[in-house]
């Protein structure tokens, strides 16, 4: 499980001396314990592994942001920083689709539900959601449907 082996990591980095990475895995174990107070109180449940793919699908995509915006406003030593945190959050994430895997996925998709056109793209993309959530980069799936069903 995800939850192991972010532990196990944590413990990892304590007796290594990686400071930089244990306080990257600190983070993680923060924002899941988060998750963990809402699930408890109703706002959400579900599988484990798919709640962990969730908090870091969010924590990376946090990152990308922050990074692209210290890069614009010329902070490289905040952005080098955050860059050393996505390392370690995608360390945890399951492998991404390559672009021809997810092309693939859309098509099949499309044909199993019978889009024909712009209208259905959003049928296309909860299904492709639903059926690869955590597996694929939803960012880059939009193009790919908009191609296919175009």
């Amino acid at each position: 499980m995800i939850r192991d082996d972010i532990k196990a990591a944590q413990v990892a980095a304590m007796k290594a001396g990686d400071k930089e990475k244990l306080a990257a895995i600190r983070l993680i174990l923060a924002a899941i314990k988060n998750r963990d107070i809402d699930a408890r109180t109703g706002k959400a449940a579900g599988d484990d592994d798919a709640l962990m793919v969730e908090v870091l699908t969010k924590m990376a995509k946090q990152r990308r942001e922050s990074i692209d915006m210290y890069d614009k406003g010329g902070r490289a030593e905040l952005a080098a920083q955050e860059r050393g945190e996505l390392a370690v959050i995608e360390d945890f994430m399951p492998a991404m689709m390559s672009g021809d895997e997810a092309k693939a996925a859309v098509v099949k998709i499309v044909a199993d539900l019978g889009a024909a056109g712009p209208k259905d793209m959003g049928k296309v993309m909860a299904e492709v959601k639903a059926r690869h959530a955590g597996k694929i980069d939803m960012s880059t799936v939009s193009g790919i449907v908009k191609a296919a069903l175009g």
